[in-house]
């Protein structure tokens, strides 16, 4: 069974021999928050796409503005599961109970930092690319278990990766995190390879080849069970299915509050996709008062907020309980869906009913189309440029002129083809939106600025 003394740890990764100051103003486990805030790859965020093209007149959600609201759902989450926890008794520090609403957002807010440009479907692209467009026959340069983290590109894994991977000029240990927050993000603790041959019991990986040390090292420290013994693949931290759930409850509802303001959905069918979460019997008194509480505003969007507030916490109780009723399981690495997964009724039906409307409605809506199918063609162009540029064994002008435009961090000497690919990736999934059809443009000679 997992111990939750161990699952806290606040050692940093990179850094286990530095002393942990217990006196500090700041938690170790608030400054892994603070560090994230103020870190480059997450103000990059604020130009990156969540679901719809970034805004016009009307602004929607990116994928900063999503971070943020999906770290204020977990900490709510984790503050919920720390005070049931001091109910039951459970044997934890006190300073460590306390600060699991701090982990849990944390997590969160870190939780999309590898995802590529263009929303998920710049992780597409990437796979796309690598399975279906290559010219430079990478699957003979590389062994087939790198090759899967190219042909089916995870941003999960490319997160943990930006997050822990010594690049150069750079400390050892990444972003230095605790382990009781890498852990968290761990959503999917096991490698491409695993994935790939239905070793794993998730419907995602979650490493790269080149962080299974990582896994390895993280998995040890916290106490992590492995999974029929494996040595790449191990059961969840409990507080995974809290960070996967502030992700899953955000968007859904969120993305429900972006297609109306775009006008994709109208206001009284977005009102009733959120009244239907709240049962006219069970959650008889919670209706009323939500329904008192519309009665008399009439700004259509302000009620839609009202109704978005009101649903995302009663989907926070009800993730909670569902926490608490598979604990035995959670606690000993045998229960593998997720949170919204598990619910049930009325929540269950609602959220049913949402997702199919937001496939139909909402992730196949034209403006979203349109992104995503530029958003191939431009990582596309560019994977070709670079990836070609950096294998090339004696660099042309152009190649040597192209691969300077790599920030030095990402600059690597080893020679074999795994790394030098993995540099150009970082460089591109780490791209915004912007920056990379800037940089289409400009490689392409579409657009150039003249020095005179």
């Amino acid at each position: 069974m997992l111990d939750w003394n161990k699952l806290l740890s606040p050692k940093r990764l990179g850094l286990e021999d530095e002393v942990v100051r217990t006196t500090d103003v700041r938690s170790q486990f608030q400054r892994d928050y603070d560090r994230i805030v103020f870190s480059s790859p997450f103000r990059r965020l604020q130009n990156k796409t969540q679901v719809f093209p970034l805004p016009g007149s009307i602004f929607v959600h990116n994928r900063l503005t999503h971070s943020l609201e999906v770290a204020s759902v977990g900490r709510s989450l984790g503050n919920m599961v720390a005070n049931g926890l001091a109910e039951r008794e459970e044997n934890i520090s006190p300073n460590l109970l306390e600060s699991i609403g701090t982990i849990v957002s944390s997590a969160c807010l870190a939780h999309d930092l590898g995802n590529p440009p263009f929303g998920h479907s710049g992780e597409n692209a990437i796979s796309r690319y690598f399975a279906e467009i290559d010219t430079n026959n990478i699957s003979s340069l590389i062994n087939k278990a790198q090759y899967l983290d190219l042909t089916n590109f995870e941003g999960n894994a490319n997160t943990l990766r930006l997050l822990t991977h010594h690049f150069t000029g750079r400390r050892k240990g990444g972003f230095a995190l605790t382990y009781a927050t890498i852990g968290t993000l761990l959503k999917y603790p096991c490698s491409s390879e695993d994935f790939a041959n239905g070793n794993c019991p998730y419907h995602k990986y979650g490493v790269f080849q080149s962080e299974i040390p990582v896994l390895q090292k993280v998995a040890k420290e916290l106490g992590l069970i492995s999974y029929n013994g494996s040595q790449t693949v191990y059961g969840r931290h409990p507080l995974v299915f809290l960070m996967e759930a502030a992700d899953d409850i955000s968007y859904q509802i969120v993305d429900l509050e972006d297609a109306h303001r775009l006008g994709i959905i109208s206001t009284n069918e977005a009102k009733q996709l959120m009244l239907d979460f709240f049962d006219p019997i069970t959650d008889k008194e919670a209706l009323q008062d939500l329904k008192d509480s519309l009665r008399d505003i009439t700004d259509e969007n302000e009620q839609i907020v009202i109704l978005r507030s009101r649903t995302i916490n009663k989907l926070i109780t009800d993730c909670v309980n569902v926490f608490w009723k598979h604990y035995d399981d959670i606690m000993n690495s045998r229960y593998f869906a997720s949170l919204t997964d598990g619910l049930e009724g009325t929540t269950k039906a609602a959220l049913e009913k949402l997702s199919s409307l937001a496939i139909e409605k909402i992730y196949n809506a034209r403006q979203v189309i349109e992104i995503q199918v530029a958003g191939h063609k431009i990582l596309s162009e560019l994977l070709q440029e670079f990836v070609t540029a950096t294998l090339q064994e004696e660099k042309s002008l152009y190649s040597s002129q192209l691969l300077r435009l790599l920030p030095s961090q990402l600059i690597v000497n080893e020679q074999d083809s795994y790394t030098k690919i993995f540099s150009v990736i970082d460089y591109i999934s780490g791209m915004t939106d912007v920056y990379s059809l800037e940089m289409y443009r400009k490689i392409k000679g579409i657009s150039f600025t003249v020095i005179r």
